[in-house]
């Protein structure tokens, strides 16, 4: 009886206990069904969030003395407590406006100060932290606040702060350094009056120029520059030649007194016109009904016995005599003359002491707009200089005019899974025209429309606080633009590639990573095909170029502190060029472990990284001259130094004709 009763009660404690562990897994599964749509609201905010949701990661030396750098910091919860964020790490295809690289101060202090990169690293360390002022200052409640009524004052005032005309004496052009700052560019009808003297001819030693043979004696040269210049702000960079009107009266190659005029874009010259002295063709296109070129007397006296002779020849066979003016060459040396510059319809126009002397035509890529500064230099002593029928207001006034707002050019977003090729564009905070040409053209690519191909735009922040907020607008309206937190400096290219780097391997997982600039065009199809070529192993695609020596002269000389060795490792240009991926991680890891090396040449620099992954794994180097480094050549896979409309007439051609075709300068 005791026993059946004990049984009794052991079923009942065990129906129990099954009751309260089925109470509690209602309870678990009820709390899970709530938990999961909180997780996906939350996954999901991060694509809604703010342009730039995360804090710049700029930390103290005293916050980063006792860390290393992670290979993989969106998978450290340590950096999700320093950016103070409690979100989950990162998926693949979150959008990021901010380079996820550890950008510190003492990301350059492992280096000994007698190492010959130590002048750069401190270049990059203050770099750094003055970006982070920029930064925080446009992140700042403040800014957000007075952003608009302080851009309708600014819209307010600049209208009609342009003047119509500009004049100045020969002492105010020189001490203006020899420059007119034109500050609308200039519009169809304006016209710019220069009255000046050449020098006396001079004895010319330049090697460039006086190409002498032993016992010759030195040439004799006097000649000056005209140019017409499109002013740009970022540091480092040679302002476009919109017009190069070069009058050589004496030390031409030819021996003759010539003018010869050309445009240049990024330091890359175009087809010079010469005017030597005979009549254009009559079957050579006219510039709004002017010659090109109009004759002048090239020798005075052979001229006049040919004169003689041909007349004695027409009286003899009865042929009437038509009365010609021949005049001579418009410049003389220590001879006042008068300059006028219009601009016509179709191209330049220069008079010079009231005759037709050469007319330019436009050329694709440079506009009038553009043209906001005259330079006078050379053998010339200017008297005065006058600008008139100027415009008063200019789109640079106000860059977010360059930038058409429509859905169809915002980047499509990241897709889950991997992608094929990364494309990093290397660009400016100040190039707004730029980036929208090429989103108007090569990134319209149905690769990159369909996020099987990923392009991204990386800039740094700009010294001048109205560029930087109008580049935040732009980041947060099109979505393709990664800001890369340091101070622009021309020396510094090289962390944006580091960047480019860091994102395609942790934010797309790209199996090929390419680098290029924003005045590169891009055929994607292309360039996916030859990576695809080489397969699985480790590649480097580009330009080559092999047993490169420093240049330790002129404008772009390389001292023996910054470059000691004689000669460079095997690199591509930097106009556009392909690494796999593990190249891309080996780099960001050095970089991140404080092991990278670092030049101002950002091409070399990577020449240089792939040159140390190599000694511990194999890369196959694989040279095109189809990555074209200057201008365009038929059938190219990059062209390098297109202008925004040159983009858009390349890309036009290309869906056209169905085949690449370059837009070179007439």
């Amino acid at each position: 009886m005791k026993l059946a009763k004990f049984d009794s009660l052991v079923s009942l404690s065990r129906l129990r206990l099954v009751q309260f562990l089925m109470g509690v897994l209602f309870l678990y599964l009820l709390f899970i069904s709530f938990e999961i749509p909180l997780v996906f609201k939350t996954t999901s905010a991060g694509f809604y969030t703010d342009a730039l949701p995360r804090p710049l990661f700029v930390e103290s030396e005293e916050d980063f003395t006792d860390k290393s750098a992670p290979a993989r910091p969106t998978d450290d919860p340590e950096l999700f407590r320093l950016a103070g964020s409690r979100t989950p790490p990162r998926r693949m295809w979150e959008y990021k406006e901010v380079s996820g690289l550890l950008f510190n101060e003492s990301s350059f202090d492992s280096y000994d100060s007698k190492d010959e990169f130590s002048v750069l690293h401190k270049t990059a360390r203050h770099a750094f932290v003055v970006g982070k002022k920029l930064w925080d200052d446009l992140q700042s409640p403040q800014n957000k606040s007075d952003s608009e009524p302080e851009r309708q004052n600014q819209k307010q005032n600049r209208t009609g702060s342009c003047p119509e005309s500009i004049s100045l004496s020969g002492s105010e052009f020189v001490n203006r350094s020899r420059v007119l700052v034109i500050p609308c560019g200039l519009t169809l009808g304006s016209h710019i009056t220069v009255i000046g003297m050449p020098h006396w001819a001079h004895a010319e030693y330049d090697p460039k120029i006086a190409i002498l043979k032993e016992g010759d004696e030195s040439v004799m040269v006097t000649q000056f520059m005209m140019e017409l210049q499109g002013l740009k702000t970022v540091e480092g960079e040679d302002p476009p030649r919109i017009l190069h009107f070069n009058p050589r009266l004496k030390g031409d190659w030819s021996g003759k007194p010539v003018i010869e005029q050309n445009t240049c874009y990024r330091m890359q010259w175009g087809t010079a016109l010469r005017c030597e002295g005979w009549t254009s063709r009559a079957d050579e296109e006219t510039v709004d009904g002017q010659v090109k070129c109009e004759k002048w007397i090239r020798d005075v006296e052979n001229g006049s016995e040919e004169s003689k002779a041909t007349w004695w020849l027409k009286r003899l066979i009865g042929r009437k005599n038509k009365v010609a003016l021949d005049w001579p060459y418009p410049f003389a040396e220590g001879r006042l003359f008068v300059l006028t510059l219009s601009a016509g319809l179709e191209g330049y126009h220069v008079n010079v002491d009231g005759r037709h002397v050469t007319s330019f035509p436009y050329r694709t890529g440079f506009v009038l707009e553009d043209a906001t500064g005259l330079s006078l230099k050379g053998d010339l002593d200017v008297h005065s200089v006058f600008a008139a029928a100027l415009p008063t207001s200019h789109p640079s006034f106000a860059p977010q005019k360059h930038l058409e707002r429509l859905s169809k050019w915002k980047a499509p977003p990241l897709p889950e899974g991997d992608v094929e090729l990364f494309i990093g564009v290397l660009s400016a905070g100040n190039h707004f025209a730029e980036r929208m040409a090429v989103r108007k053209s090569w990134v319209q690519h149905k690769l990159i429309k369909s996020s099987k191909v990923v392009a991204r735009f990386f800039v740094a922040l700009n010294g001048r606080k109205d560029i930087n907020v109008e580049l935040k607008k732009e980041a947060e309206y099109f979505g393709d633009i990664v800001i890369v937190p340091y101070m622009d400096n021309y020396d510094l290219v090289v962390l944006k590639t580091v960047a480019i780097c860091e994102y395609g391997i942790r934010t797309v997982a790209a199996k090929y990573i390419m680098k290029c600039d924003d005045d590169t065009f891009v055929r994607v199809d292309p360039v996916i095909k030859e990576a695809k070529k080489l397969g699985d192993r480790s590649l480097y695609i580009g330009n080559m170029n092999y047993y490169h020596k420093p240049l330790r002269n002129g404008k772009w000389a390389v001292t023996y502190e910054e470059w000691p060795e004689e000669e460079y490792p095997p690199y591509a240009n930097g106009p556009g060029y392909i690494v796999s991926s593990d190249i891309a991680q080996f780099i960001v890891d050095e970089f991140e472990n404080h092991k990278l090396r670092l030049f101002k040449m950002e091409d070399v620099s990577m020449g240089m990284w792939v040159e140390k992954f190599n000694s511990s794994k194999a890369v196959e180097y694989q040279h095109s001259l189809k990555f074209c480094q200057f201008g365009c050549i038929e059938d190219y896979y990059t062209a390098h130094y297109q202008s925004p409309r040159q983009m858009l007439c390349m890309w036009d051609k290309l869906q056209k004709q169905g085949k690449p075709q370059c837009c070179n300068m007439r």
